[in-house]
């Protein structure tokens, strides 16, 4: 198969899932076109500068992935699927049930290209000519230490997002805010952990819960283990013994969410499913957040305009967006802020 066969089997099959917004294989052969200079330049060589190019896949990729968040689990498959490499996909030993789903719907020539198991199968690490890792920050540096360097290394660790809400007196980003929040159950990289609120942060807040409330209902929290549920218990009395002496402190709770109004200083990390923070926005937004530069993900914006995308562009997040969509990932997003395509291939030059 060739580069825009393999895009339209890809588009066929990922249309099955909303939660990737799908894209087309027109999505995908232009997102080779910006990174790669050339829609076709992996099927031989292109017009390059002075001479003729050609983009040259990893014969094998190797993909270790992590299980909050299948979305992205998928959207790494497609990229390996559609460079044509052969994909080596250690998935999490709970499953990931998409993973099947979406090999049966490919294809035999692309299918045979996808090799899943739960475990680390052996001489994997030798095969792979290139490498994507997901998961924490000791994960990543686990495979990292065993990667040779002459391999592309891609890494996709630990991430926390926000959002930050300029102007909106009447709480119209409330909604959309709950659904940015509940999605994957505030386990994926661009999940908030925090909104900052220009105007009324306690307004905003209450309208926040009532909107947490609609969304549960229409979409039910997940079971949750035990261990879990305790770490949420004790967050939530925590947070509800100190609102008992701070005026400043307010706590909104309902079937598996949580709405923190609190006026302090730093970054509070969610213990996510379904509990954010809300905080009146500092005059220094960078000084709260500057610590974790290395770290940032996604950040939500009301309103969505690009002059108010452009006056955080240099904080370090990855991606900046309204609210409402900072799960919605295009499929040229620039994940981790690189390059997916161009970050594992090779190049071969051709001067005629």
């Amino acid at each position: 198969m060739n580069t825009a066969e393999r895009a339209e089997a890809l588009a066929l099959a990922a249309a099955h899932f909303p939660e990737l917004s799908p894209p087309t294989a027109g999505d995908m052969l232009d997102c080779l076109r910006l990174e790669l200079g050339h829609e076709e330049i992996l099927d031989g060589f292109q017009p390059y500068g002075g001479h003729r190019s050609m983009a040259v896949a990893p014969r094998s990729i190797l993909h270790i992935l992590s299980g909050n968040t299948p979305h992205a689990a998928l959207q790494t498959i497609l990229r390996g699927l559609l460079l044509g490499s052969h994909n080596l996909v250690k998935i999490p030993s709970v499953g990931l049930g998409k993973m099947e789903g979406f090999s049966s719907l490919l294809p035999p020539g692309l299918a045979s290209k996808l090799e899943c198991s739960r475990r680390l199968e052996e001489g994997w690490l030798e095969r792979a000519e290139a490498w994507v890792v997901f998961g924490g920050d000791s994960t990543v540096a686990e495979f990292r230490a065993k990667c040779p360097p002459r391999i592309p290394f891609q890494a996709h660790g630990h991430k926390v997002s926000l959002a930050v809400v300029l102007d909106d007196p009447e709480c119209l980003s409330c909604p959309l805010a709950a659904r940015d929040v509940s999605l994957f159950e505030q386990q994926g990289c661009l999940s908030p952990h925090v909104i900052y609120v220009a105007d009324d942060a306690r307004r905003y807040a209450a309208a926040l819960a009532l909107e947490m409330e609609r969304f549960a209902l229409a979409n039910p929290v997940s079971p949750m283990p035990l261990a879990v549920q305790a770490e949420i218990a004790h967050a939530r009395a925590d947070w509800e013994f100190r609102a008992s002496g701070d005026r400043d402190v307010r706590v909104w709770k309902g079937n598996g969410w949580t709405v923190v109004l609190e006026n302090g200083d730093g970054f509070p990390v969610s213990p996510m499913h379904r509990f954010i923070f809300v905080k009146p926005l500092p005059e220094d937004l960078f000084s709260c957040i500057g610590h974790l530069s290395s770290h940032l993900g996604g950040l939500g914006i009301w309103p969505g305009t690009p002059a108010s995308a452009l006056r955080f562009a240099g904080a370090g997040f990855s991606r900046i967006c309204p609210i409402g969509r900072m799960q919605d990932t295009p499929f040229t997003w620039h994940a981790d802020s690189r390059q997916n395509f161009a970050s594992l291939v090779r190049w071969v030059d051709f001067a005629p």
